[in-house]
């Protein structure tokens, strides 16, 4: 690891919005195939699909790695610390600190990615010291879009990033939060 890189904690808990923010355990890898394997999951993130229990196994895993090294940490929305509803992710990259998020279908329409994004925004301001953070979203992902504007964020004049995923092409917009 980089001396510029500091490592997240081993444990991390947050609390707010009705929300709280917490580590994936052993005892989610059953409910995280009914939050993750579906088509739009599939469709707007780099997520797996088909999402089973082997790859909730390897997610479980890949998320340990990414903390340990201190690139990301991936914490499971929940409202009251236990079922999981979906996940929110903090990521640093070259670009700066990016935030991400799912909710399963089951759970969407109650504001929780609006509400994880808020939470994980002023963790990633309070305790990483991030200036900024960012979504990367595809213009055509009107969910995304109506999150990104709920929380507060505005679509930043940067370039497209364009790539492929699962053989589908995209072209993402950046959308910016300042630090209060």
């Amino acid at each position: 690891m980089s001396s510029t890189t500091s490592s997240f904690p081993e444990r991390i808990e947050l609390s707010g919005e009705g929300l709280v923010l917490r580590d994936w355990t052993e005892a989610d890898l059953a409910a995280m195939p009914e939050l993750f394997d579906h088509p739009d999951i599939a469709y707007w993130t780099p997520i797996v699909s088909p999402f089973d229990e082997a790859a909730a196994r390897a997610r479980l895993d890949r998320d340990r790695q990414l903390r340990a090294e201190g690139t990301a940490i991936l914490l499971a929305i929940t409202v009251d610390g236990g079922a999981p509803l979906g996940e929110v992710m903090l990521r640093r990259a070259p670009e700066g600190t990016e935030l991400g998020y799912a909710v399963g279908p089951a759970h969407r329409g109650q504001g929780l990615a609006v509400r994880a994004v808020r939470v994980m925004a002023a963790y990633a301001f309070e305790q990483l010291g991030a200036e900024q953070v960012i979504l990367e979203l595809e213009a055509e992902n009107a969910a995304s879009v109506a999150v990104a504007t709920k929380a507060g964020f505005g679509l930043l004049d940067v370039p497209l990033i364009k790539g492929e995923e699962k053989g589908r092409p995209y072209a993402l917009q950046t959308w910016g939060l300042h630090r209060p």
